[in-house]
């Protein structure tokens, strides 16, 4: 038995928006995809400012907060997988 490998190309982010409840992706396919904030920690704790100086990275493959150090990706906001707070053990 044979197996294929399909390679499956995400659409593009085009705009971002972020509020104080989700952040919402408009991407290439003309779809619109929100995500709660709190998904993003370093998101929900970062000021409104903060949360405003994004860029789209990667031809539209993921947005970057630069101040807050904060990556999401398209197939990250599609597949619904929050960010994790890391633990720091001493």
């Amino acid at each position: 038995m044979s197996t294929v490998a399909i390679e499956y190309e995400y659409p593009r982010i085009l705009a971002v928006t972020v509020n104080d409840e989700v952040i919402t992706a408009n991407l290439s396919d003309g779809r619109s995809v929100s995500v709660p904030l709190a998904w993003s920690w370093r998101l929900a704790e970062a000021t409104p400012a903060q949360r405003a100086d994004y860029e789209i990275i990667g031809s539209g493959q993921g947005v970057h907060w630069p101040e807050i150090d904060e990556d999401i990706s398209v197939a990250g906001m599609l597949h619904g997988v929050p960010a994790r707070k890391l633990k720091l053990v001493s």
